[in-house]
């Protein structure tokens, strides 16, 4: 029985302050004109990555040691000058070189690549005291650019970055510490299980359907690929993302909204991948994780990431493991439990029981 295994840990931690919460806004930059611009720093921004990555791998390889974010900084001092960005950026290059060598747990990570085919994406970082934000206005070492205002700019900014997509346009995100919405929520608590053919089924029973954004665009794009009109294939990507990101957004709100504390499946992204690539593309797991992270406490909600080890061959009823297994379990949507003979949905029943397991852990956790 699930009693008898040892406690389940949730990811999610309670925020410091209960009152605010840190979101990142993003706006489309308005001129075509300083695209110019901002490739010529994004090149700059290149070339202190590589310098970090080539400097930090030889530090390691030759002398055994690892070059700290201040190891970096001391290093690049001084250069922001001759390249013709901010010292503030620069610093938050190292940051962030630092932080991912760390999460990849690699001596030396991927090249930013300038120019060619395979050229890295712009991105230009930096920290709320190196520029001004009035308006439609966004002011970077002296330099104006005009969003597109889609939303006001709340809270106080915290950090941000200029980054580039795949069609070539540019955007502004910045990091904002926002108060969280005061809200009354409709029900206490929900269990989420996510899938591929339903992107996340809850334990009272709604669905999120998999809208299959790409499968519905895959003749199309496959079309453009074959005839290698690379600008019509990535607007069709764009587009397959944003209408996939948009329908996500809208579905989070809901639940953020409906339901105080929220318990989702620690399910892989890369296990669900294994042969199924466009189908776990589509469904975008890792992104609806994302998103109730921090939706539900933008709304005055909570939300833990939970083991769903078991959760699909246990019972929610009796909690004996009499569900199907193995690969020839996996076809099986419903299942009838041998000892107290309830009918399950397949997803339903692995939604409550990860709404149990929630909860035993938030009550452990409390009496710690």
């Amino acid at each position: 029985m699930i009693a008898d295994k040892p406690k389940r840990k949730m990811a999610a931690k309670m925020p410091k302050d209960p009152n605010v919460v840190t979101t990142t806004l993003r706006y489309r930059i308005k001129d075509a004109s300083k695209r110019v611009l901002l490739d010529q720093l994004a090149r700059s921004v290149n070339f202190v990555w590589n310098y970090c990555n080539e400097t930090s791998f030889n530090a390691i390889r030759n002398h055994g040691k690892w070059l700290s974010a201040i190891d970096l900084k001391n290093l690049t001092s001084g250069s922001a000058k001759e390249l013709g960005i901010s010292s503030v950026t620069v610093q938050a290059i190292c940051e962030e070189y630092a932080i991912r060598r760390i999460q990849f747990k690699k001596r030396k990570l991927r090249w930013r690549i300038s120019q060619g085919s395979k050229r890295s994406l712009g991105w230009i970082p930096f920290k709320a005291n190196s520029i001004q934000v009035k308006g439609d206005r966004v002011t970077y070492l002296g330099k104006e650019f005009r969003i597109w205002l889609s939303r006001p700019i709340e809270g106080r900014i915290l950090a941000g970055s200029f980054s580039q997509d795949a069609q070539g346009h540019w955007y502004v995100n910045l990091a904002c510490e926002v108060a969280r919405i005061a809200h009354r929520h409709e029900v206490e608590d929900v269990g989420i299980d996510l899938g591929l053919k339903t992107s996340a089924v809850l334990s009272d029973g709604a669905v999120i359907e998999n809208q299959a954004q790409y499968k519905k665009l895959e003749v199309k794009l496959g079309k453009a690929q074959r005839a290698k009109k690379k600008r019509q294939a990535k607007k069709i990507h764009a587009k397959i993302k944003n209408k996939r990101r948009d329908f996500l957004h809208k579905e989070t709100t809901k639940i953020a909204r409906k339901y105080h504390t929220v318990f989702v499946g620690d399910v892989s992204g890369k296990f669900v991948q294994s042969g199924n690539g466009k189908s776990s593309t589509d469904a975008s797991i890792g992104v609806i994780r994302d998103l109730l992270k921090y939706k539900a406490m933008r709304h005055s909600g909570y939300c833990f990431e939970v083991s769903e080890n078991s959760s699909t061959v246990t019972c929610s009823i009796c909690h004996k493991r009499t569900g199907p297994i193995g690969l020839s379990g996996l076809g099986v949507r419903e299942w009838t439990c041998s000892e107290c003979h309830a009918h399950h949905d397949r997803d339903v029943n692995a939604a409550k029981n990860i709404l149990r397991f929630g909860r035993e852990s938030l009550r452990a956790a409390k009496a710690a």
